[in-house]
């Protein structure tokens, strides 16, 4: 019997297709090096507009501007709109992520969002939100992944102990302070792959 009591999951990336695929089809289309926006978000830091719009201290409508001069500080041009529609049009959730969460939930075991978005960009509250115990988003709660405090939030809600919870997150760097707390982390490369090794940590099967 595993000791995992609860499954946090990250959206996009895991639960959903990623934001970072469509961010690479906009470097392509843009003819823009490759990472090359991912790096001026990092180079920007917890100030920088990405980081403020994860937070909800800015809008969509409000980060384009400072968001574009992040970019341009690293010699970088994009158009911010165009790219937040981009990431928009590649929500959809992956039906094999889907299952997984009704089974692990038909165990008896809980399960949770732990997504860092933005104001306006949630799923409805009849979609996802219903497939989850608990729903932790960071725009709605000020913290964003990294912040190990995030994850000390989530593991409250769900009323678990960081060592008796699973987590699954596409980035890396977003699974060290979970792993730091004690949880156990899968990174998400391949959905498949990740949901064999989740079924194998909690002891039942979650893909066919």
């Amino acid at each position: 019997m595993s000791a995992i009591a609860a499954v946090v999951f990250d959206i996009g990336g895991v639960v959903q297709d990623s934001p970072l695929h469509a961010i690479a089809r906009y470097e392509r289309d843009r003819g823009i090096a490759p990472n090359a926006i991912n790096r001026a978000v990092v180079a920007a830091g917890e100030g920088g507009a990405w980081a403020r719009l994860e937070r909800g201290e800015l809008t969509v409508g409000a980060f384009c501007a400072p968001f574009e001069a992040d970019c341009r500080a690293l010699g970088v041009t994009v158009d911010g709109a165009a790219l937040m529609a981009r990431i928009a049009e590649a929500r959809v959730a992956r039906p094999g992520m889907l299952e997984a969460i009704r089974r692990i939930r038909a165990r008896g075991l809980r399960t949770a969002a732990l997504t860092n978005n933005w104001v306006g960009s949630g799923p409805p509250k009849t979609s996802l939100r219903e497939r989850f115990d608990v729903f932790v988003e960071s725009a709605v709660v000020g913290l964003r992944k990294p912040d190990p405090r995030i994850y000390e939030l989530v593991c409250r809600e769900l009323g678990v102990a960081p060592a008796r919870v699973a987590f699954l997150d596409d980035i890396g760097r977003n699974l060290k302070p979970a792993r730091a707390l004690g949880m156990a982390t899968i990174k998400v490369d391949d959905p498949d792959a990740a949901l064999r090794e989740l079924g194998a940590l909690l002891g039942f099967e979650l893909i066919d």
